[in-house]
């Protein structure tokens, strides 16, 4: 049964970790929709470079509902105040349709914007007032250790480089996108466009990007570590557990903070 009681669910780690499995299969177990905190899925055409797995999001035979993923055009202006204000209308949307919410995401910024009510000392156009989210909430972390962590980051490279990534590479340069735009995009665009623009050699590239990439998730550590220190608890799952045990540990701790049962 749908439990809109429940607090604001966030899960919350670095990339490679298993986060959009977790929360989809959590999401299947307490009737929730999933609201990502990607600062680049949410682009179109950004599919195997970030990682969406969109197949991911189907479970049982039915698809959990997901939200702010593939809703902007690559050079759309997008910052933390657009994330904040985006998010906070998804969440009373899927509230008032009985649902739970589970925020999961990557990127430490917007997660925080939200939770912590961040001000702007200049107010975007499309905002009249800060947001105040005024919700209860938990979050979770999944956190791989160090070594476990760069061979993640390492196969899931190969893997999408498998599936195509330098294909995505070249098919978003015909659609019309720029290097300079690919460049901006950080990560594996950025290395993708010095690889199709020939500056680096295929061997370049890929001992390049998997080194970026660990160091990204280093940063991504460092500042979910940052969010501790400045007074947001986050429950770290014990990444020993398989995914069944995981979704009871975080069930418990959902419903023992409201105390249900």
């Amino acid at each position: 049964m749908p439990n809109p009681k429940l607090p604001l669910i966030v899960l919350l780690g670095p990339t490679a970790s298993g986060k959009t499995s977790l929360a989809v299969a959590l999401a299947h177990a307490i009737d929730a929709e999933i609201i990502s905190a990607d600062s680049r899925q949410l682009y179109k055409g950004l599919d195997i470079g970030t990682g969406k797995d969109l197949k991911e999001y189907q479970l049982a035979g039915n698809t959990i509902p997901y939200h702010l993923i593939d809703s902007k055009e690559i050079g759309v202006e997008y910052s933390v105040a657009h994330f904040q204000f985006d998010a906070y209308q998804k969440i009373q949307d899927i509230e008032k349709r009985g649902h739970s919410v589970i925020i999961c995401g990557g990127t430490g910024l917007y997660i925080e914007s939200l939770l912590k009510d961040y001000t702007f000392s200049r107010l975007p156009p499309f905002l009249e007032k800060s947001i105040e989210l005024n919700r209860e909430f938990i979050v979770f972390g999944l956190a791989p250790p160090y070594e476990e962590r760069r061979s993640r980051c390492q196969k899931r490279l190969l893997s999408r480089i498998d599936e195509g990534l330098i294909d995505e590479g070249e098919r978003l340069l015909k659609q019309g996108v720029t290097f300079d735009q690919m460049r901006w995009l950080g990560l594996e665009y950025k290395w993708l466009a010095d690889l199709l623009e020939n500056k680096i050699d295929t061997e370049e590239f890929i001992k390049g990007l998997t080194i970026a990439i660990q160091q990204y998730a280093k940063r991504q550590m460092t500042f979910f570590r940052k969010m501790e220190k400045s007074g947001i608890k986050i429950h770290w799952i014990p990444f020993d557990y398989e995914q069944i045990k995981r979704i009871e540990w975080m069930k418990e701790k959902i419903f023992s903070e409201k105390g249900t049962t």
